[in-house]
């Protein structure tokens, strides 16, 4: 590693530490004794998508990501939640050992991670991922989320103003009082 003050090639490691995706080394130069920081990350291997038009190009997280904000744009959903959902796939992709995949697999991740995590968001990435021709495949997509039980969540999505016991509590004494 070269010194960014002197440029001298050689330097030693005073300190290492795992960090991210990565390891962070401190390093002091042998010539002029000044400390600086390096970053080191594994270089995974290229990763090609295979489009519908058999078309192939390099994967590129940032495009997953872009996708993955517009269909979350105005939903309560923090920027790290998104970047974690993309840095899952990428890592996925890569997990699965293969040099090319095929976009619907990157698609399919992509729509089963939003369906978990919000239901508007994975409606708006299915309705143009899946390419829906009317408002009848869109509605049965609709039916489908609503048919695999996760009618609760959708139901239970906000938080009660007050417990349970609470309520009852409440509701008790006001039939009390009428009496």
């Amino acid at each position: 590693m070269d010194c960014p003050y002197c440029g001298f090639d050689d330097s030693r490691v005073i300190d290492s530490r795992d960090v991210d995706e990565g390891i962070r080394r401190r390093r002091q130069c042998l010539r002029c004794e000044s400390r600086f920081t390096t970053y080191e990350r594994i270089q995974p291997v290229n990763l090609f998508v295979i489009k519908k038009d058999n078309r192939r190009e390099l994967f590129d997280r940032q495009k997953v990501l872009s996708g993955i904000r517009k269909a979350c744009e105005k939903r309560p959903l923090s920027a790290d939640t998104l970047d974690k959902l993309a840095d899952d796939i990428e890592a996925e992709l890569y997990h699965l050992g293969k040099a090319e995949v095929a976009s619907r697999v990157v698609g399919d991740m992509v729509m089963k991670g939003l369906k978990e995590m919000d239901h508007i968001a994975y409606i708006r990435f299915a309705s143009v991922y899946r390419d829906f021709t009317d408002i009848t495949a869109l509605k049965e997509e609709v039916d489908t989320l609503l048919d695999n039980k996760d009618r609760e969540m959708l139901s239970t999505a906000q938080l009660p103003l007050l417990p349970d016991a609470e309520v009852a509590l409440v509701s008790g004494k006001r039939r009390r009082n009428r009496k």
